[in-house]
C-alpha cells in the first residue's frame, strides 16, 4: 500500500501549504516545503500565508533552486495587507500570482468563531484584527470587491473565498461569475464556512472547485473527521470538483506530504480508484489554477477590461 501511495503522490499539487517564515508557529519554511515535495515527486506547491504574500519570495526560491516542482502563490486580503485591496492583488499578479484569498483571520466570520477559541493563533501577540466582509450592510457586494474580480477576471486567476461566510460566498460568486471569473475555488467547506451538503452540490454545480484539508483528518485537530465525513465531503461535491489540499505545516502537526499520504490511504480505504485519487490530489487543481493553460493575460488585456 505504501508503494501505490508513493505512485499517487507522483505529479500531485498542494494547493495549501502553510510552510513558513511566518509570525505563526511553522514546523518547516519554504526551501524544506520544496525538498520534502520534489523529494515525493509533487508537480506544485502553493503556499499559503494568512498574513503576506509569498510571491516574492517564491519568485526568489525559483530562481536560486529551480527544480522539478513548480511553486504557486496567492495574495491574502486581510488587515496586513491593506485588506480588500485591488493595489496589493495587482502587485501579487505582477509578481505571478495565481490566486487571491478573500479575507481569512481578518474575516468577520472567522472572528465571530475565534470568539471563544483563538483560530489561526500566531507565535507572539499582534494587533487584533478588525473585520471584513465582502458585503455592505445591505448584503450587497462593496465596489472594492467588484474591482478585485475584475482584476481576478484579467488575469484569469483563482478566487478563494477564503474564511468568509457562506452567506457571503453566494454573491460574491455570483457576481464573479458575471464579471467574468471561471476559476472559483472553497477553502475546507465544512470548517469555519458553515457549508451543509446542499451548498457544497450547488456550488460545485456552479463551477466551484471544493478543497478539503488534510489537516482535518490528520492533523491535531482531526477528532471526530472519519472516513465517513470524508466520504460525505467527496461525494457532496462530486469527485469531478474536489481537490484534497493538505493545509499542513503547522507545528504539532504531520508535514504537507505526510498529511497527503495519510488522506490517500483513507480514500484508498474508501474505495475511490487510483484514477479518481490522482484527479482530486492533481488533475483537479492542476485544471483550476491553469498549469496546463496558455500564458496569463497581458497588460493590455487587463487595462481593456477595466476600463470597460
Amino acid at each position: 500500500m505504501s508503494d501505490r501511495i508513493s505512485d499517487l503522490l507522483k505529479g500531485a499539487i498542494d494547493l495549501h501549504c502553510h510552510s513558513g517564515p511566518s509570525v505563526m508557529p511553522r514546523s518547516l519554511n519554504h526551501v524544506e516545503a520544496i525538498k520534502e515535495g520534489e523529494a515525493a515527486g509533487l508537480r506544485a506547491i502553493l503556499f499559503k500565508d494568512h498574513y503576506y504574500s509569498v510571491t516574492p519570495v517564491a519568485a526568489l526560491l525559483d530562481e536560486i533552486m529551480p527544480g522539478s516542482v513548480k511553486l504557486l502563490t496567492g495574495v491574502p486580503l486581510n488587515n496586513t495587507t491593506g485588506g480588500l485591496n485591488p493595489y496589493a492583488v495587482e502587485h501579487g499578479f505582477k509578481l505571478g500570482a495565481r490566486l487571491v484569498w478573500m479575507p481569512t483571520f481578518s474575516a468577520a466570520n472567522h472572528i465571530r468563531h475565534s470568539h471563544r477559541r483563538q483560530f489561526l493563533p500566531t507565535k507572539d501577540a499582534m494587533l487584533a484584527p478588525t473585520m471584513l466582509t465582502v458585503v455592505d450592510e445591505r448584503g450587497k457586494l462593496k465596489d472594492e470587491v467588484k474591482q478585485i474580480l475584475d482584476q481576478i477576471a484579467a488575469y484569469d486567476a483563482v478566487l478563494s473565498a477564503g474564511h468568509l461566510h457562506i452567506s457571503e460566498i453566494w454573491p460574491l460568486f455570483a457576481e464573479a461569475k458575471e464579471r467574468g471569473v471561471t476559476r472559483l475555488l472553497v477553502n475546507h467547506p465544512t470548517f469555519l464556512i458553515g457549508c451543509t451538503v446542499s451548498d457544497m452540490a450547488e456550488l460545485a454545480k456552479m463551477g466551484a472547485y471544493l478543497e478539503h484539508s488534510c489537516c482535518m483528518w490528520a492533523g491535531v485537530q482531526s477528532k471526530g473527521y472519519s472516513h465517513d465525513s470524508l466520504k460525505m465531503c467527496v461525494d457532496a461535491g462530486g469527485v469531478a470538483n474536489t481537490i484534497i489540499g493538505s493545509d499542513l505545516g503547522q507545528v504539532g502537526n504531520p508535514s504537507p506530504v505526510e498529511g497527503l499520504r495519510y488522506v490517500i490511504q483513507m480514500l484508498i480505504d474508501i474505495g475511490y480508484t487510483d484514477t479518481e485519487i490522482r484527479a482530486m490530489i492533481g488533475d483537479n487543481p492542476a485544471r483550476l489554477v491553469g498549469l496546463d493553460d496558455a500564458e496569463p493575460a497581458a497588460e493590455g488585456v487587463l487595462a481593456q477590461a477595466l476600463s470597460a
